[in-house]
């Protein structure tokens, strides 16, 4: 676990998060984003994977047996992401982590013809050990594609809170449209039932959406 100062513990909330090795891309192609995507659902299972054996396009879902963790929030970037995970079984988190950076950087060096760990060390993890930090995970995973159109915006602000809103639902790489009512098939990777109920409907995440955005727009506080 690194320098980590604690366990994961069965019915915590974690922020788990991991990039490139020397700050490198870890996406390259639309394949890149689709397998890592891919495998966030597959290597939730306490079945091994065969990846020759998985179905093109969104038919990879299906029945895959008893799930490691519970994923409450994803966002891939270009060099790094960000998962929220429930653990639910003991070492779920870490025996998750471990299949799906194994399998991913196994697949990412061979199609890009590379050697060596892709990842900077071992993943950081942050215990969500209260409501407040839990809550605001929501809103900070998901709304991090933000800073490719307004780079310094947790400084400075948002000069155009519907512009970035806009931005998000062009970004597919993060379970922001699974808060917002849109349906796809991606939806099952999530167990959102394993998490506080923050949100009664669709309307209110997006409400506490805009009440954050507006907030940073004023503020400028990380």
């Amino acid at each position: 676990m690194g320098d980590r100062k604690f366990n994961f513990s069965i019915g915590e909330f974690y922020h788990i998060y991991s990039r490139g090795t020397d700050r490198r891309s870890i996406f390259l192609e639309s394949e890149d984003w689709e397998r890592f995507r891919k495998l966030l659902f597959l290597c939730n299972s306490s079945k091994g994977i065969v990846f020759s054996r998985v179905p093109a396009g969104k038919a990879y879902i299906h029945n895959r047996g008893e799930t490691l963790v519970d994923i409450g929030a994803f966002c891939f970037m270009a060099n790094h992401f960000h998962l929220l995970l429930h653990e639910k079984i003991e070492n779920g988190v870490s025996f998750f982590m471990l299949k799906l950076l194994t399998a991913y950087s196994g697949y990412f060096n061979k199609r890009h013809g590379r050697t060596g760990g892709l990842f900077e060390g071992k993943f950081k993890a942050v215990h969500a050990d209260t409501d407040e930090y839990l809550k605001y995970l929501f809103s900070y995973i998901h709304l991090n594609p933000i800073k490719h159109i307004y780079p310094d915006w947790k400084k400075v602000g948002i000069e155009n809170i519907e512009k970035a809103k806009e931005y998000l639902l062009g970004y597919s790489y993060s379970s922001y449209f699974e808060y917002i009512g849109l349906e796809r098939e991606e939806a099952k990777i999530l167990n959102k039932e394993a998490f506080p109920e923050y949100f009664l409907d669709f309307k209110e995440f997006d409400q506490f959406v805009n009440e954050w955005l507006a907030f940073k727009n004023v503020s400028g506080i990380d």
